[in-house]
């Protein structure tokens, strides 16, 4: 079996989901925030906060049916949503800032890279974090097949 093969098998079809939801609702997001910026002449904070809510929302809904299979009570798991959202968030860009801060002084990198390079490190770990979260404490009903 080919190393290709065994990557696929041993990621869960969950996470695939996962990540195909977070594009759809990055690119919702990122247009609303455009949209509102641009179009209507919004200021940056309001077009950011309305693009990223509706972006939430949508993730909700789209992880919610598609991604995990949820048929549980809204009015338990949306709260859970917004709490593994917003700690996946703080964790993942704390975590990244510090780890950046770190590496990037071993480095002959200059030190005006760090915010950049813990965007990235926060954006992986907030990926992981904001999974696992999910499929274990927002949506705990899956199944726990490993290719559900």
């Amino acid at each position: 079996m080919d190393i290709k093969r065994k990557v696929i098998i041993a990621v869960p079809h969950t996470f695939l989901r996962f990540l195909l939801v977070g594009i759809i609702n990055t690119v919702i997001g990122v247009g609303t925030t455009f949209i509102f910026l641009h179009l209507f002449h919004w200021n940056y904070w309001w077009s950011t906060f309305i693009g990223n809510s509706i972006g939430v929302v949508v993730s909700f809904f789209l992880n919610r049916s598609f991604t995990f299979r949820d048929t549980g009570d809204i009015s338990r798991s949306f709260p859970r949503f917004l709490l593994v959202t917003l700690l996946s968030y703080f964790l993942a860009y704390g975590l990244g800032l510090l780890l950046a801060e770190r590496v990037i002084a071993l480095l002959p990198i200059p030190g005006s890279w760090i915010e950049s390079g813990a965007v990235l490190i926060g954006a992986g770990l907030y990926t992981i974090l904001n999974y696992t979260g999910h499929r274990l404490f927002t949506f705990p009903r899956v199944k726990k097949s490993l290719h559900q």
